[in-house]
């Protein structure tokens, strides 16, 4: 496949735009693998992932995986079904929990942030984190999409160089658990918005 081909239906005003972008993604499950994903067939330039868990049966019905990747760790096997969408975006993958101190290392160079943790812990970690160090670049954060239905809550809220996608009420807890469709819609959610930062400029 020819580049041109692949980004014949894209205005060509925004390729370079797309193609010179780097986009950092934390996490990659059930939001991370779906951003990546979008992001990949937007024609993102370069995606830096990191995730340390492995693909277990019950991540099938909500994320960007296979049967046979079962057991593989999830930036592995992403790396692989990405590579199958478009060879046009450069794809960095770290399979490593991430920390106060890797965050700095891993993301430094990217253009925006984009947090796609499950556990609020770790999602107030790399917000502070980001904020603290990179107050200048924005990052785009997840709350709220467990269960079904009630699009009508779903939204977008900006505090300066912060964005939270989601309904900011849905937590995750038993009997309300977390499927496809609604960490589609927020997962594209958060991946829409980095394209209007990217295009904001036009």
């Amino acid at each position: 496949m020819k580049k041109e081909e692949f980004f014949s239906a894209h205005d060509p005003k925004i390729i370079p735009l797309l193609q010179n972008a780097v986009i950092g993604i934390a996490g990659a499950g059930g939001l991370g693998s779906n951003i990546a994903v979008t992001l990949t067939r937007a024609g993102i330039g370069k995606l830096v992932v990191a995730d340390f868990d492995k693909i277990e049966p019950s991540n099938l019905n909500r994320q960007q995986f296979y049967q046979d990747q079962i057991g593989m760790p999830k930036v592995i096997a992403l790396l692989e079904n990405l590579k199958k969408i478009s060879p046009f975006t450069t794809y960095q993958i770290h399979d490593i929990k991430l920390n106060l101190d890797n965050i700095l290392l891993i993301y430094k160079d990217v253009d925006i942030m984009v947090e796609a943790f499950d556990k609020a812990e770790m999602k107030e970690m790399l917000i502070e984190t980001w904020l603290t160090n990179f107050p200048e670049k924005p990052i785009i954060a997840a709350s709220g999409l467990a269960g079904w239905g009630k699009n009508e809550l779903l939204h977008t809220r900006k505090s300066d160089n912060l964005y939270i996608c989601g309904d900011e009420e849905t937590n995750l807890q038993s009997g309300i658990s977390p499927m496809a469709p609604r960490v589609g819609i927020v997962a594209n959610m958060q991946a829409n918005l980095v394209l209007e930062l990217l295009l904001s400029a036009l």
